[in-house]
C-alpha cells in the first residue's frame, strides 16, 4: 500500500504528479482536450500491454469523462466497465481518517488522544497520538513496506496481533520526529473507530460515509464473489501479466481495504472539498502538513497528501495492493479531480499524473498561439539549428538579433551529434508578458535535452533556448 510524495503518486515512499514513468512513445496532449486524453489513455493501455484502466475526470465541479479501457479479467475476456470494482488501497487511508474525525465531532474521542486510552501495552502508547498516527509520524514500524506479497501476508492475521507484532517493539524514530509512511498506525485507527463507534469500521464506513454519499459501488474488503471486482494482475521482467492472490485477511483492513469506482471516488473528492464529509475545523487539520520537531515542514495531513503545484493546492494519494495500483488527485480551488485505477502492479506509471497536469493549466492566461503547436515548432527549431540555418521569418526582430550567424554556428556544432529526438514532451505551459511559455524535454539516445521557448499569439518565436536536462 504506497505513497510517493514527490510530485505527486508505493509502500516505499503520492501517485504525485511524476512526469517520468512506463509511458513510452505515446505523447500525452499538450491541452486539457477529452478526445485527445482518450486517445492518449487508449494508446498507453496498448503501448504497455496492460490488463485494464478505469478512469474519472472530474472538472469545474461535473464528472466530464467516466471510462473503463481494456479488460477486468484476462480470462474470461470481460471489459472494465464504468461500475467495475478496482481495488483502491492506501487512498482508504483518507476515509479512516475521516471516519477518525466524524467521531471526534461529535465528542466520542480526540484525535489528541493517547493510544494508551485504547491499547495501553503499545510501545510509547502514552507519548504518541491518534494525530500522530493519521500524520504518519509515530514511529511506528511499516508492516508493509514492500510492493509485493511475502509470506507473512499469505496467511491471515487478527489486527491485534499485527499490532502487537509491530506497533509493540522498538519505534524507528522518536514520535512526532520524522515523516515516515506506515500502514500500522491505520491498523490501529481502524480498531479505535470500531472500539469508539461499537460497530465493525466497515459498517462505520458504510453508515457515516458511503450511503450518505450514495457511493453504491464501493465496498470495504468485499467478498470475492462479488461479480463486480476486477482481478488483479502482477509482472515481473517484462514477463506477462499474471494472476496474483491478495493478501490474506486481517492485513490490509482500515489502512486500504476500500474497493470502488473511478466515479464513486469523484463523488467522494467532492463531497470532502465541498464541505459534506467534514466541518471545516476538521476538513482543514485533514489538509494541513505536519510540523515536525526540527522545524521541517511533511508534504502529509491526515491521510492525504498536501501540496502546492502550479500556484493551487492540490490534494491527492495513490495506493498500492496486490494486483491493483490506484490514483486520485483534486484540485479544490477548482473542484477538479482525476482518479484512475489499473488492475496490474505499478501499471499506471506517469499517465495519472500526466492527465492531471492538464488541470493545472489554466487556459485563460496562456494565450492562443497561431500556426503549428508547440511540440512541432520545437522539434522544428531544433532541427534547425543543429542544420545551421534557421528561418528567421519565424522569429522576432529582437530575436532574430540576438540569434547571430555565430551563435547559430556554435549551435549546430554542439547539438548536432544528438540526431533527431526519439521523443519530444511539453513538461509545463504558462504564461508571461502575454506569451506562450513552454518548457519542452527532447530525448535523445545520448541523453535529454530542455527546450524554453516564448512565443507571441502571430506565431513569432520571441527565444528558444537549450538547456541540459
Amino acid at each position: 500500500m504506497n505513497f510517493q510524495p514527490a510530485l505527486f503518486l508505493a509502500p516505499a515512499a503520492l501517485l504525485l504528479i511524476s512526469t517520468t514513468g512506463v509511458q513510452g512513445a505515446t505523447r500525452p496532449p499538450e491541452a486539457f482536450d477529452l478526445k485527445a486524453i482518450d486517445r492518449f489513455i487508449e494508446a498507453s493501455l496498448k503501448e504497455n500491454s496492460l490488463p485494464g484502466i478505469s478512469v474519472a475526470i472530474v472538472k469545474d465541479g461535473k464528472v466530464v469523462r467516466a471510462k473503463g479501457y481494456g479488460k477486468r479479467s484476462l480470462e474470461d475476456g470481460k471489459p472494465v466497465e464504468t461500475r467495475t470494482l478496482f481495488a483502491i488501497g492506501s487512498i482508504t487511508k483518507q476515509f479512516t481518517c475521516a471516519c477518525v474525525l466524524l467521531l471526534a465531532e461529535e465528542g466520542k474521542l480526540s484525535v489528541h488522544d493517547k493510544v494508551a486510552k485504547y491499547y495501553p501495552n503499545l510501545t510509547r502508547a502514552d507519548d504518541i497520538t491518534l494525530l500522530d498516527l493519521m500524520n504518519h509520524v509515530s514511529g511506528y514500524p511499516d508492516y508493509y513496506p514492500l510492493d509485493f506479497v511475502d509470506r507473512r501476508m499469505l496467511r491471515a492475521i487478527e489486527p491485534d496481533e499485527l499490532l502487537r507484532q509491530y506497533a509493540g517493539g522498538k519505534l524507528d524514530f522518536e514520535p512526532g520526529s520524522r515523516y515516515s509512511y506506515s500502514n500500522t498506525g491505520f491498523i490501529l485507527l481502524g480498531r479505535v473507530v470500531e472500539k469508539v463507534s461499537g460497530e465493525s469500521f466497515g459498517s462505520f464506513l458504510a453508515r457515516r460515509i458511503l450511503t450518505p454519499l450514495g457511493m453504491e459501488q464501493t465496498a470495504y474488503e468485499p467478498d470475492a464473489s462479488d461479480t463486480r471486482l476486477a482481478r488483479g494482475y502482477t509482472t515481473f521482467a517484462l514477463s506477462e501479466p499474471e494472476s496474483t492472490p491478495p493478501e490474506a485477511r486481517g492485513w490490509v483492513g482500515a489502512a486500504g481495504g476500500i474497493f470502488s469506482t473511478p466515479s464513486d471516488l469523484a463523488k467522494w473528492n467532492l463531497a470532502l472539498i465541498g464541505g459534506k464529509v467534514l466541518k471545516p475545523e476538521s476538513y482543514k487539520l485533514m489538509t494541513s502538513p505536519r510540523a515536525l520537531t526540527d522545524g521541517k515542514v511533511s508534504d502529509y495531513g491526515c491521510g492525504i497528501g498536501v501540496r502546492t503545484q502550479g500556484s493551487r493546492q492540490v490534494l491527492a494519494h495513490n495506493g498500492a495492493v496486490s494486483g491493483f495500483v490506484a490514483w486520485s488527485a483534486m484540485i479544490p480551488s477548482t473542484s477538479s479531480s482525476v482518479i484512475m485505477f489499473c488492475n496490474q502492479d505499478g501499471g499506471l506509471g506517469a499517465l495519472p499524473g500526466q492527465v492531471f497536469s492538464l488541470l493545472l493549466k489554466d487556459p485563460a492566461s496562456v494565450p492562443a498561439i497561431h500556426g503549428s503547436t508547440a511540440v512541432e515548432t520545437v522539434k522544428k527549431v531544433f532541427a534547425e539549428l543543429q542544420k545551421g540555418s534557421v528561418n528567421r521569418a519565424n522569429l522576432s526582430e529582437e530575436f532574430n538579433l540576438y540569434l547571430t550567424d555565430a551563435r547559430i554556428a556554435g549551435a549546430a556544432r554542439r547539438l548536432k551529434s544528438y540526431g533527431a529526438p526519439r521523443q519530444t514532451e511539453v513538461l509545463s505551459t504558462n504564461e508571461r508578458g502575454g506569451m506562450e511559455v513552454t518548457t519542452t524535454r527532447l530525448t535523445f539516445k545520448k541523453g535529454n535535452l530542455k527546450a524554453l521557448m516564448y512565443r507571441m499569439p502571430d506565431g513569432k518565436i520571441e527565444q528558444f533556448f537549450v538547456y541540459p536536462d
